[in-house]
């Protein structure tokens, strides 16, 4: 703690009052007698060495003056004794033989005592208020400061973030540059009747640039800026959130055109009476005055409410309406084109390798958001510095995209010769079922090495973005799923538990298949089980099963039914391509990593998976005379570069939907 803060408070003061409040006390309390035991006194009674004595009444005290050679007042002393003594020392007194005789005294309260006994509380009391009155005239405490917004004002002499500065979310930057104009023309919008938007919503997965939006439309729109919290509203006195949305406002009008911006409103706009035991009344009077300001704005007021959210189906209806958050702008993962320009970005100022192209790392991304890509070349530059070199290159980089997908190496992690054999045939089982199906994304990259939680790991990753999933997909991606499983039984006739994270993924795939895609015959276009479930008991306990028992028993066989026709797909092909099972294995067992190119060239023969028959949703559906059409090949594959597990990696533990880690066995 710093001396000089702890000298400026209040606790100094105390301590010194206090200190001279039990001086003044001993002081006023002194008697001058020397205290002896009860014993002691009787005795000296007893023997006639006692002048005069003294017995004060309820104190339960005996004050004696002692004789003296010369005939003047000797000691003085005093013994205190109990009520049942009480007769005996009365009569002790009543035998001695006192030249000067005693006396029975009842004590009198002093009026110095009593003074003092007054004053200390009043002066305790009046400090108090002092330091309370210090601190709301601008003392260090604010003591009575709670009740204020908490909001940043970004002035112009902050450093700015613009519009240039954001990639890869172009919707949402169009909205919010109309936004900027409303701020900065007001009179071309209002001459044709338009309304300046009360509430702008960002909403979309974490990472995805919300908050980055927000200090672009700050430093573009040149007005007033207000950042704050939803969670700073709420405090634990009743009331002091609606305050602090009051105080908000209030400065926010005084200097319009403005602009408001709550991060994480969630924190503050969550449904209300979503709660065990009716809510947080607290949050609720926050969101109530929330709710009021919004919709109290005049339309020439020019105060504009930004916010951001990772639920917005959390959020309360009366929050979503068209007049407070006019528009929901969502704002998700970027698309090719938009993570090769977060790259771009994000690569400004770091010194990349002219082999470097950013296009084909983008490529190498997919399903990443802004954050997840910078932290790619963050993690690129420093593995680039700690190995001393000049320039970021694709080792590098491949190394980053590892280490943000699949968690860092453990290099500690040194495995025996039979279980290294196993993870290399499970992850070859992989690579060789996502091959030898018809309708799956190419195999990028094999790896036995210990990375993060997986003994090893085969990374399959779609050429383009994709946005939806056909039937045979999803039956090709069961298939390769259960590739390592199979692999080890035909290999070694004794599977390990390194396929506990296939077959949970194999069977979650699978469940959505039949229960909410429909694509299940027996069931057919049925949405089964309510995902929202009850808001009172949280998103954890949302699912309800909302069908009979003869339901749910038809639902497990079609689930176990495809999981093991999956089975069999990949037996078959893993059987009839064993040569190159065997190949892919030993190679593995050589480099331990093995790339594209090397993955292609193993492949090259593989027997492909023969043509599965048409489906149709019903049994007693006829199949249709009209042939399908012909969806249009994919482009080529691009090279993705030099893999090399030999850089050391970090600690990021995320993983992409296309890889296929064989987990760490118990």
């Amino acid at each position: 703690m710093n001396l000089k803060k702890l000298f400026r408070g209040p606790i100094p003061y105390i301590v010194l009052a206090g200190i001279i409040v039990w001086i003044g006390m001993s002081v006023f309390t002194m008697s001058g007698f020397k205290e002896i035991t009860t014993q002691k006194g009787l005795e000296l009674l007893a023997d006639g060495k006692v002048q005069s004595a003294q017995i004060i009444d309820g104190n339960q005290r005996v004050d004696l003056v002692l004789n003296s050679p010369d005939g003047d007042n000797g000691d003085h002393v005093q013994f205190y004794y109990v009520n049942q003594r009480g007769a005996d020392v009365v009569k002790a007194v009543d035998n001695a033989d006192l030249s000067k005789g005693f006396d029975d005294k009842v004590p009198q309260p002093s009026i110095w005592g009593s003074l003092l006994g007054f004053l200390l509380p009043v002066l305790a009391i009046g400090a108090l208020f002092w330091f309370m009155l210090a601190g709301m005239q601008g003392g260090g405490n604010k003591v009575m400061q709670f009740g204020k917004s908490r909001a940043k004002l970004v002035s112009k002499e902050s450093p700015k973030v613009t519009f240039d500065d954001v990639a890869g979310a172009d919707e949402a930057i169009e909205e919010l540059q109309e936004i900027k104009d409303f701020l900065k023309e007001p009179a071309k919008f209002q001459a044709v009747g338009a309304r300046i938007p009360k509430g702008v919503l960002l909403y979309g997965p974490p990472g995805t640039g919300k908050t980055l939006l927000a200090r672009a439309v700050a430093g573009e729109a040149g007005v007033p800026f207000y950042s704050i919290s939803g969670s700073d509203f709420v405090e634990m006195f009743v009331g002091v959130g609606a305050s602090r949305v009051r105080d908000l406002f209030d400065q926010a009008k005084q200097n319009a055109p403005s602009i408001i911006f709550v991060d994480e409103i969630d924190a503050v706009g969550r449904h209300r009476g979503a709660g065990l035991g009716g809510g947080h009344d607290e949050r609720e009077q926050t969101l109530n005055q929330l709710l009021v300001e919004m919709d109290g704005f005049d339309v020439k007021t020019n105060v504009i409410l930004i916010a951001a959210t990772n639920r917005p189906d959390i959020l309360d209806p009366a929050l979503l309406r068209p007049g407070r958050f006019d528009r929901q702008i969502g704002v998700d993962a970027p698309d090719l084109l938009g993570r090769k320009r977060i790259l771009e970005v994000h690569g400004r100022g770091k010194p990349l390798a002219k082999s470097v192209d950013l296009e084909v790392v983008a490529r190498k991304t997919p399903g990443f958001t802004g954050a997840d890509l910078a932290n790619v070349l963050n993690e690129a530059a420093l593995l680039t510095a700690r190995s001393n070199a000049q320039l970021i290159d694709n080792r590098a980089l491949d190394e980053a995209i590892d280490r943000v997908v699949a968690g860092p190496q453990r290099r500690t992690r040194v495995m025996k010769d039979k279980e290294k054999l196993i993870t290399a045939y499970h992850e070859g089982g992989h690579a060789l079922a996502a091959a030898a199906m018809r309708h799956t994304d190419p195999v990028t990259k094999i790896t036995i090495l210990p990375r993060g939680r997986a003994l090893g790991y085969t990374m399959v990753l779609p050429l383009e973005d994709k946005y939806s999933v056909t039937r045979e997909e999803l039956l090709d991606q069961l298939a390769y799923a259960m590739g390592g499983r199979v692999a080890e039984e035909i290999v070694f006739h004794d599977p390990t538990s390194g396929a506990a994270n296939d077959i949970e993924k194999a069977t979650g795939i699978a469940r959505q298949m039949v229960t909410d895609y429909g694509m299940s015959a027996n069931i057919g276009s049925v949405k089964l089980g309510q995902s929202s479930g009850e808001m009172f008991l949280g998103r954890d306990m949302g699912h309800q099963r909302d069908y009979s028992e003869n339901i749910a028993q038809t639902v497990d066989s079609e689930v176990r039914a495809l999981i093991e026709k999956a089975h069999d797909e990949a037996y078959q092909v893993i059987n009839e391509n064993r040569e190159i099972l065997d190949r892919l294995a030993a190679e593995l067992l050589e480099k331990e990593t093995l790339d594209h190119n090397q993955i292609a060239e193993i492949f090259a023969d593989v027997q492909k998976l023969p043509e599965r028959p048409q489906w149709v949703s019903s049994p007693n559906r006829p199949l249709p005379n009209i042939p399908p059409i012909e969806v249009p090949a994919a482009k080529a594959p691009i090279d993705p570069g030099v893999t090399d597990g030999g850089i050391d990696s970090g600690s990021s533990r995320r993983r992409s939907p296309g890889i296929n880690p064989r987990p760490a066995t118990a």
